[in-house]
Protein backbone atom coordinates (compact mmCIF):
# COMPACT_ATOMS: atom_id res chain seq x y z
CA UNK A 1 0.00 0.00 0.00
CA UNK A 2 1.48 3.55 -0.43
CA UNK A 3 2.40 5.94 2.00
CA UNK A 4 -0.39 8.82 0.80
CA UNK A 5 -3.33 5.87 1.10
CA UNK A 6 -2.00 4.55 4.33
CA UNK A 7 -1.98 7.98 5.54
CA UNK A 8 -5.70 8.56 4.33
CA UNK A 9 -7.10 5.00 5.79
CA UNK A 10 -5.36 6.21 9.16
CA UNK A 11 -7.14 9.53 9.22
CA UNK A 12 -10.43 7.95 8.63
CA UNK A 13 -9.62 5.59 11.18
CA UNK A 14 -9.18 8.17 13.65
CA UNK A 15 -12.03 10.36 12.24
CA UNK A 16 -14.46 9.14 15.04
CA UNK A 17 -12.35 9.71 18.22
CA UNK A 18 -11.59 12.90 16.79
CA UNK A 19 -15.12 14.29 17.05
CA UNK A 20 -14.92 13.22 21.42
CA UNK A 21 -12.54 15.53 21.58
CA UNK A 22 -13.46 18.91 23.10
CA UNK A 23 -11.42 21.01 24.06
CA UNK A 24 -13.26 23.91 24.36
CA UNK A 25 -16.96 26.06 23.37
CA UNK A 26 -15.44 25.75 19.75
CA UNK A 27 -15.72 22.21 19.65
CA UNK A 28 -19.21 21.67 21.17
CA UNK A 29 -21.23 23.11 18.16
CA UNK A 30 -23.66 24.73 20.60
CA UNK A 31 -23.99 28.84 20.58
CA UNK A 32 -22.25 31.48 22.13
CA UNK A 33 -22.34 34.69 23.33
CA UNK A 34 -21.06 37.01 25.84
CA UNK A 35 -22.32 37.06 29.58
CA UNK A 36 -21.68 40.37 31.58
CA UNK A 37 -21.37 39.47 35.62
CA UNK A 38 -22.12 42.97 37.53
CA UNK A 39 -19.90 42.90 40.91
CA UNK A 40 -18.26 45.79 42.90
CA UNK A 41 -14.69 44.68 41.19
CA UNK A 42 -16.60 44.39 37.52
CA UNK A 43 -17.54 43.85 35.09
CA UNK A 44 -16.15 41.31 34.32
CA UNK A 45 -17.28 38.89 30.28
CA UNK A 46 -17.24 35.38 29.71
CA UNK A 47 -17.51 33.67 26.59
CA UNK A 48 -20.67 31.27 27.64
CA UNK A 49 -21.97 28.42 25.72
CA UNK A 50 -25.86 28.18 25.85
CA UNK A 51 -27.39 24.48 27.09
CA UNK A 52 -31.25 25.35 26.37
CA UNK A 53 -32.39 21.61 25.71
CA UNK A 54 -32.36 18.63 27.91
CA UNK A 55 -30.16 16.70 26.21
CA UNK A 56 -27.61 19.92 25.76
CA UNK A 57 -27.91 20.63 29.73
CA UNK A 58 -27.58 16.87 30.38
CA UNK A 59 -24.70 16.51 28.53
CA UNK A 60 -22.91 20.08 30.46
CA UNK A 61 -19.14 19.93 30.29
CA UNK A 62 -18.59 16.06 30.71
CA UNK A 63 -15.25 14.62 29.35
CA UNK A 64 -13.88 17.95 28.66
CA UNK A 65 -10.04 17.90 29.86
CA UNK A 66 -10.19 21.98 30.27
CA UNK A 67 -12.43 25.09 30.12
CA UNK A 68 -10.59 28.60 29.15
CA UNK A 69 -9.96 30.61 31.85
CA UNK A 70 -12.95 33.38 30.34
CA UNK A 71 -15.21 30.78 29.36
CA UNK A 72 -17.88 28.50 30.89
CA UNK A 73 -21.54 27.76 30.10
CA UNK A 74 -24.83 29.09 31.10
CA UNK A 75 -27.59 26.58 31.37
CA UNK A 76 -31.56 27.84 30.01
CA UNK A 77 -34.72 27.05 31.37
CA UNK A 78 -38.13 27.78 29.94
CA UNK A 79 -39.72 27.22 33.57
CA UNK A 80 -38.46 28.12 36.54
CA UNK A 81 -36.48 24.95 38.21
CA UNK A 82 -37.32 23.55 41.67
CA UNK A 83 -34.19 23.85 44.59
CA UNK A 84 -34.62 19.81 44.71
CA UNK A 85 -33.68 19.81 41.21
CA UNK A 86 -29.15 19.93 41.27
CA UNK A 87 -26.16 19.07 39.29
CA UNK A 88 -23.86 16.64 39.19
CA UNK A 89 -20.29 16.16 38.52
CA UNK A 90 -20.44 12.54 36.71
CA UNK A 91 -18.03 12.15 34.04
CA UNK A 92 -16.94 16.38 34.30
CA UNK A 93 -12.94 16.01 34.29
CA UNK A 94 -12.26 19.49 35.23
CA UNK A 95 -13.60 20.99 38.87
CA UNK A 96 -15.94 23.94 38.59
CA UNK A 97 -17.83 26.64 40.38
CA UNK A 98 -21.62 27.21 40.04
CA UNK A 99 -23.97 30.19 40.14
CA UNK A 100 -27.70 29.32 40.54
CA UNK A 101 -29.48 32.71 39.09
CA UNK A 102 -33.24 34.08 39.36
CA UNK A 103 -35.43 35.33 37.05
CA UNK A 104 -33.15 39.08 36.41
CA UNK A 105 -29.96 36.99 36.29
CA UNK A 106 -29.46 37.69 40.32
CA UNK A 107 -26.91 35.57 42.07
CA UNK A 108 -28.45 33.15 44.72
CA UNK A 109 -26.15 30.62 45.35
CA UNK A 110 -22.87 29.90 44.49
CA UNK A 111 -21.14 26.30 45.44
CA UNK A 112 -17.78 24.22 44.25
CA UNK A 113 -17.94 21.26 42.68
CA UNK A 114 -15.48 18.33 42.50
CA UNK A 115 -15.38 15.79 39.41
CA UNK A 116 -16.79 12.62 40.47
CA UNK A 117 -14.70 9.81 39.45
CA UNK A 118 -17.33 6.93 40.19
CA UNK A 119 -18.35 4.68 36.73
CA UNK A 120 -21.76 4.57 38.52
CA UNK A 121 -24.07 8.57 38.40
CA UNK A 122 -25.63 7.49 41.37
CA UNK A 123 -22.13 7.63 43.52
CA UNK A 124 -21.87 10.81 42.39
CA UNK A 125 -22.75 13.87 44.93
CA UNK A 126 -25.66 16.48 43.47
CA UNK A 127 -25.15 19.73 44.29
CA UNK A 128 -28.37 21.98 45.15
CA UNK A 129 -29.42 25.36 45.31
CA UNK A 130 -31.22 26.53 48.31
CA UNK A 131 -33.76 27.94 45.88
CA UNK A 132 -35.93 27.69 43.34
CA UNK A 133 -34.13 28.96 39.75
CA UNK A 134 -34.25 30.17 35.95
CA UNK A 135 -30.49 29.53 35.19
CA UNK A 136 -27.35 28.24 36.08
CA UNK A 137 -23.63 29.57 34.80
CA UNK A 138 -20.34 26.75 35.23
CA UNK A 139 -17.03 27.88 34.74
CA UNK A 140 -13.63 27.02 36.61
CA UNK A 141 -13.49 26.34 40.23
CA UNK A 142 -11.93 29.22 41.95
CA UNK A 143 -13.24 32.02 39.11
CA UNK A 144 -15.95 33.61 41.09
CA UNK A 145 -13.58 34.04 44.28
CA UNK A 146 -10.75 35.19 42.42
CA UNK A 147 -13.30 38.05 40.73
CA UNK A 148 -14.39 38.96 43.90
CA UNK A 149 -18.30 37.55 42.41
CA UNK A 150 -20.67 36.98 44.99
CA UNK A 151 -24.47 36.20 45.56
CA UNK A 152 -26.53 39.20 44.96
CA UNK A 153 -24.25 40.18 42.02
CA UNK A 154 -26.01 39.87 38.99
CA UNK A 155 -25.38 38.33 34.84
CA UNK A 156 -26.57 39.67 31.70
CA UNK A 157 -26.29 38.80 28.25
CA UNK A 158 -27.97 39.05 25.15
CA UNK A 159 -31.49 37.84 25.07
CA UNK A 160 -31.93 37.22 28.61
CA UNK A 161 -35.02 37.90 30.23
CA UNK A 162 -35.89 40.28 32.26
CA UNK A 163 -34.96 44.17 32.50
CA UNK A 164 -30.89 43.58 33.22
CA UNK A 165 -29.50 44.43 36.61
CA UNK A 166 -27.11 46.39 38.76
CA UNK A 167 -25.59 45.25 41.59
CA UNK A 168 -27.47 46.43 44.50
Amino acid sequence: MNPTRRRLLLGMALMPLLTLWRPDARASGLPTTTLTIHSAQGPHRLTVELARSAAERNLGLMERDRLAEDAGMLFLYDDVQPAENGFWMYRTRIPLDIAFLDAQGRINDIHRMQPCRSASPSDCPVTRPSMPYHAALEVNAGYFDAKGIEVGDCLSWAGQVGVGCRRQ
